[in-house]
């Protein structure tokens, strides 16, 4: 693959479960968030890797790189080089897009099902649903990001408090921060993020700011579950949406829980998830 090496780790490697392939974030936000899923290892191998430009994989200093062909062009590199045959696709926000594009471009054989969990398939009803929950936030935190993103200012303390009280509420309400978020946080690949997307989850101004996978949903024949939450930036009307455009594709909202709902509800989620895959698996039997 051009610029550089992708780190990728497999857990659970003897259990005999079709595989299931964690796709995280961002674009730029590492694996580490995800390990709460090393819980399905029981059943199933659970393969997490770290996309071009962040976390544990190189980070060259070229922007051609990030484009969503290239990041799906790493996706079948890598399923092939793992000669995942068989295999289930999890994708978490920016992974969903990369999940439903890869499935639905290159028409891969041997995809078993896809978990789409706070999906993040349509820019504009991404940032409406945001921009809904910002009129919620104190009047003084809504000055802050409207007056920084007037005056570009996205680095100031200003902007920063403000981002982070938006992120309490509907990226992780867990509090404080389990050490897997924080990490993804730290290893955060900036510069990625800031070029397909933008400065916040509410801030888009790189090359996704346009994107619409909608249209693509009906092609899908594989089984699908969404996830979404009560707070989720994917809010519970939008994901309700996307799941109305697949039929026969399943949904689970989880009550009390934002965008990091895999985190706050592990047990839940896990045993949600399991039981789904399991499904998928004995219709491919």
């Amino acid at each position: 693959m051009p610029g550089g090496k992708v780190w990728y780790k497999i857990i659970g490697a003897r259990a005999k479960g079709n595989p299931v392939l964690m796709l995280h974030g961002g674009p730029g936000y590492p694996h580490d968030y995800l390990e709460p899923l090393e819980d399905l290892s029981n059943d199933r191998p659970v393969i997490f890797y770290d996309q071009l430009g962040c976390g544990n994989s190189d980070k060259p200093n070229d922007t051609s790189l990030w484009t969503v062909d290239r990041f799906v062009e790493e996706l079948a590199v890598l399923r092939e080089s793992l000669e995942l045959d068989k295999v289930h696709l999890l994708g978490h926000s920016w992974g969903t897009i990369l999940a439903v594009e890869y499935v639905s471009t290159r028409k891969p054989r041997g995809i078993c099902s896809m978990v789409l969990s706070g999906p993040a398939l349509s820019a504009s009803r991404w940032t409406s649903d945001c921009r809904a929950y910002l009129a919620k936030l104190p009047k003084d935190t809504q000055k802050a990001i409207l007056d920084s993103e007037a005056a570009r200012t996205f680095d100031s303390p200003e902007y920063q408090a403000a981002v982070l009280t938006f992120y309490k509420k509907h990226v992780c309400r867990l509090d404080p921060w389990p050490d897997c978020v924080s990490r993804t946080v730290q290893k955060l690949g900036k510069p990625v993020l800031l070029h397909m997307w933008g400065p916040s989850e509410f801030t888009a101004t790189g090359t996704l700011k346009d994107f619409e996978l909608t249209g693509l949903l009906k092609g899908i024949s594989v089984p699908v579950l969404f996830t979404a939450a009560q707070y989720d930036e994917a809010s519970p009307k939008t994901t309700r949406y996307y799941h109305s455009l697949l039929p026969g594709s399943e949904i689970h909202v989880f009550k009390g829980a934002s965008h990091c709902h895999h985190v706050e509800k592990r047990e839940e989620y896990v045993q949600v998830v399991r039981d789904f895959l399991a499904r998928a698996d004995s219709r491919n039997e």
